[in-house]
């Protein structure tokens, strides 16, 4: 089943850090990507801007290596990509000084969509919307794209959207989060909002808890520096797990429009009560062999940042009070692996005789690696004997049930932009959303600090510590098992 294109007006997009990591292995071949499936206009421009000193072919044949690199082989068109790096243009620029501002007020045209990509620390969003206001290359229409980490902690999350605020309104500031933009969690309100089949079961009385895991097999080598001074809590729960938390919990809004879905999304994080001690399990990757313990990857000995988080949150509002949400991330695991598991309650009689092993309804939404939603359901097992039940998966993977290949499904980001361009923020974070996560992430925190005990060790290539199977095992429930 091919997917519908639609393509939208032209653009000037324009990639502050146009030359680092994330550009090279998201954003550009993100880009070529939506050129070939006819999305982005022939007349729309990419403008790379960084300190590197590249002329227009220098940072052409920079892109073109980047897309040769981190587009799959059998999707590269050489027609399509020389068309592509065509409309690639690059200035030298100083985000800290005056040099190439002109330049760039004079590339950008006035007559097309703007927006630009802060794919820069955040220490730099301030002097770029300074300056884009300052040489008035921004005008009230422009739209800016500002990666995380949307600060450290509550105070400097305010003083960050202080910043962006002095320069642009909250209708042009576009977080992103590229775990909103999978295919997956996008149906997951499709299915929820879509389907009158979900909507009278979502809630305490038949819901006994929901799973949110991200698992990585991975560990911080190369990144250790910078990683021991977030952690596991402000790496990924209080942004990309809050979010599916938020998207699975949240009331219907009024209709799908971006401020009704994030004042619904909004209201969760509020009605989240405060994490109890003994609700909150976190660890460190242990060494294993020739691979090295976060300790040795921080070059830290006295480190006690946590790789890796399991905790149980409660909701106290009147459709989840009394359902617990189990939360878990964490690097060095057994696989690679992101999924939410909605956990269905028993039916209140069962009509048949007790079977062991068996499991209750389950939906499972999984995120990677191979996006697609799975729900459990029991039937009688086939053939003579009496009545066996069994439990089986209505599966839908998303390559084999829509007909598409796997690569053709688009990347977050390729979505995400295409939606900055179009205007569109639902899947974008809202200043007090970001405001309100740090809200209730910031007291977890600083009492970890306050106590300054180390996180529990954990075998890398398992499932963490063995504290984090006990938050379930003490209430009569089990982990789903890490796997690919």
């Amino acid at each position: 089943m091919a997917s519908r294109v639609i393509p939208v007006e032209t653009f000037d997009l324009v990639i502050f850090g146009g030359t680092g990591d994330l550009a090279q292995r998201k954003i550009l071949p993100g880009l070529y990507r939506r050129f070939c499936a006819g999305q982005m206009p022939r007349d729309a421009r990419i403008i790379g801007a960084s300190r590197s000193q590249f002329d227009d072919a220098g940072y052409q044949e920079f892109v073109r290596e980047a897309v040769l690199k981190y587009v799959n082989k059998n999707k590269i068109d050489t027609d399509n990509l020389d068309a592509f790096i065509n409309q690639l243009r690059y200035i030298a620029i100083d985000a800290r000084g005056e040099n190439g501002w002109k330049d760039l007020a004079k590339l950008v045209r006035s007559d097309a969509i703007t927006a630009y990509y802060f794919s820069v620390g955040p220490g730099l969003f301030g002097d770029i919307a300074e300056r884009l206001h300052k040489y008035k290359i921004a005008d009230e229409d422009a739209r800016i794209v500002v990666e995380k980490p949307f600060g450290r902690d509550l105070e400097t999350a305010q003083a960050l959207n202080a910043v962006l605020a002095k320069n642009f309104n909250e209708e042009q500031i576009y977080r992103i989060d590229h775990y909103l933009g999978k295919e997956t969690v996008q149906n997951l309100m499709a299915v929820r909002f879509g389907n009158i089949l979900f909507e009278p079961l979502w809630n305490a009385q038949y819901v006994d808890h929901i799973q949110i895991t991200v698992a990585e097999t991975v560990g911080v080598g190369g990144r250790g520096g910078y990683y021991d001074k977030s952690g596991a809590m402000r790496d990924m729960i209080q942004n990309h797990l809050m979010q599916l938390l938020c998207l699975i919990a949240m009331e219907p809004p009024s209709h799908f429009d971006p401020n009704a879905v994030r004042d619904e999304k909004l209201k969760v994080i509020r009605a989240l009560d405060p994490i109890q001690p003994e609700n909150i399990v976190r660890g460190q990757y242990s060494a294993d062999g020739d691979e090295k313990s976060y300790i040795e990857d921080s070059e830290n000995p006295d480190t006690i940042t946590e790789s890796f988080v399991a905790l149980k949150a409660q909701i106290s509002n009147w459709r989840w009070s009394g359902t617990p949400f189990y939360l878990r991330t964490g690097k060095r695991l057994r696989a690679r692996m992101s999924e939410i598991v909605v956990v269905f309650k028993d039916p209140p009689h069962s009509i048949f005789d007790v079977q062991e092993n068996r499991r209750p309804n389950e939906l499972v939404i999984r995120l990677q690696p191979d996006e697609g939603i799975v729900m459990r359901v029991t039937i009688k097992e086939p053939g003579p004997g009496g009545m066996r039940l069994m439990d089986v998966p209505l599966d839908m993977s998303f390559a084999e049930t829509l007909g598409e290949d796997s690569a053709d499904i688009p990347d977050a980001y390729e979505r995400l932009i295409m939606d900055v361009i179009r205007g569109n923020q639902t899947l974008f974070m809202r200043g007090d959303e970001v405001e309100a996560a740090w809200r209730w992430t910031d007291p977890i925190i600083e009492a970890w600090q306050e106590k300054g005990s180390r996180p529990a060790q954990y075998d890398t290539g398992g499932s963490g510590p063995e504290d984090a199977l006990m938050l379930l095992h003490r209430e009569g429930r089990r982990w789903r098992e890490i796997k690919a």
